[in-house]
């Protein structure tokens, strides 16, 4: 385009450009990507039908926007993929300190510009990645930090502190025609909640005595955890009623979103010349533990458990598998269930758990895992079906299984143990011993589990048993 090429500020006016707010933008680029049938979020799972709709309404509003959700609800993420709603690239103003359109600049600074310069005062391309602005909520954020101070380095240069040139301006006015978020609103201290009232409503904020009128282009968005937000009541009410619309986010309604998720952010984990194959069940068992941990009373649901515990867990489950593996010499990978005991490391950071006697944490996470196991075999299993295996278990016969075992060892059980074969053929992912020694483990536990099977665990490994 022909302003894109502008360098001046007469060229710009030549070419006919048309600056719009920030708002405009966002209504008028959403309503064509709706058009177009674009992806808006592609990065963004679950929130089809319930946040995607009411967020575009909220940007077909105008409205600014809060957040409410546990962590771990993509909210910041949700947030900063708002850029790519904004025009590629816009016309500001060059050497003035903050973004301002060219043809009517709101500080100081950039009318003495286009006093001095007139239509020869130079023109800067702005890209939208740089009109986002982010600040996490802390107890110890200064109006200074947000909206300006005072600059005494300005003063010691002679100005006088009446001059409004003597301000340095704060993170928001610095995102003047962009977005600026503020992650855990609550946590922001009530006088600065206050500061922020005018730069809502009435765009205009004092600085150390100076009354300065700022008509700020900024789309203002925040989140919230909806404990601080509803129950500890520290957002203060006339800042709550700035934001036009509140909307609630939440984690994955399903497993297969949770499980989409998980396949989208995890780390490969993997080693050159070995094949990697997690068998669907193990996938599942992961999700489900993050699930069953949202409902737990053990767990503390205020602060959540984000779906980072399903990602880590995937790793830490699929990393093991890998070790023995590359111990052991063997080709291809598999997750079994005996790998699950080696996800405590990486759940413990992601759960909070309510008051509990010491060491009882280990029971709870046990109980998770044993939980989410019995859960996904009853969902592929069907226990009437292996009742031959059962009964061979009843005569006497033992099966020992263990995480440091290999693959191959686990194809003589198949031949020995009869009804093993056929409970196994239900639920192998593949023909291959790793993925054969994973559903061995997988049917003698959840056999266990279903108290249909004794167990006996004796330094990392198993013996089941009638």
């Amino acid at each position: 385009m022909a302003s894109e090429r502008a360098t001046t500020l007469g060229a710009l006016r030549r070419s006919g450009y048309q600056v719009r707010s920030v708002r405009e933008e966002l209504r008028d680029n959403l309503i064509a990507a709706i058009e177009s049938g674009a992806d808006l979020f592609p990065e963004i799972q679950g929130y089809d039908q319930t946040v995607i709709p009411q967020l575009q309404n909220a940007l077909l509003s105008g409205h600014d926007v809060i957040f409410l959700g546990e962590r771990g609800q993509a909210k910041s993420r949700l947030i900063r993929s708002l850029t790519g709603l904004l025009d590629e690239w816009i016309p500001t103003l060059a050497g003035a300190e903050i973004p301002e359109n060219p043809f009517d600049p709101i500080s100081e600074q950039g009318r003495q510009i286009i006093d001095e310069h007139g239509d020869d005062a130079e023109i800067h391309w702005m890209h939208r990645d740089e009109r986002y602005g982010e600040k996490l909520a802390t107890p110890d954020i200064t109006i200074a930090d947000l909206i300006g101070e005072v600059d005494p380095i300005k003063v010691a240069e002679g100005r006088y502190l009446s001059d409004q040139l003597t301000i340095h301006y704060g993170l928001i006015p610095r995102t003047n025609r962009g977005i600026f978020a503020i992650n855990e609103l609550p946590d922001l201290a009530e006088r600065i909640q206050v500061g922020l009232l005018n730069v809502m409503e009435e765009r205009d904020i004092q600085i150390r005595g100076h009354k300065v009128r700022l008509a700020l282009d900024v789309f203002i968005v925040a989140t919230a955890n909806p404990e601080d937000y509803t129950n500890r009541g520290r957002i203060i009410t006339p800042l709550k009623d700035r934001y036009g619309s509140h909307i609630r986010t939440h984690y994955p309604r399903g497993i297969e979103e949770e499980l989409d998720i998980v396949n989208q952010e995890r780390v490969d984990v993997g080693a050159a010349g070995r094949e990697l194959r997690v068998p669907r069940y193990m996938e599942e068992i992961v999700a489900e533990v993050t699930r069953l941990a949202r409902r737990s009373p053990d767990v503390n649901q205020r602060s959540g458990v984000s779906v980072r515990a399903s990602i880590s867990n995937y790793e830490s489950m699929v990393a093991n598998a890998l070790r023995r593996a590359v111990r052991l010499g063997e080709p291809e990978v598999a997750p079994r269930i005996s790998d699950l005991g080696f996800i405590r490391a990486s759940l413990e950071g992601k759960v909070e758990l309510e008051t509990v006697e010491e060491g009882r944490e280990d029971q709870i996470i046990e109980r998770l895992i044993q939980g989410a196991v019995v859960a996904v075999f009853n969902r592929h299993c069907s226990i009437s079906d292996m009742e031959p295996l059962i009964e061979s278990f009843k005569t006497g016969v033992t099966a020992e299984v263990g995480e440091g075992l290999p693959s191959e060892g686990y194809l003589t059980m198949l031949g020995s143990v009869e009804g093993l074969a056929e409970a196994v053929a239900g639920v192998a992912t593949g023909e291959s011993a790793a993925e054969q020694a994973a559903a061995i483990e997988f049917v003698l536990e959840g056999l266990h589990l279903n108290k249909r099977l004794n167990k006996d665990s004796i330094d990392g490994e198993a013996h089941y048993r009638g």
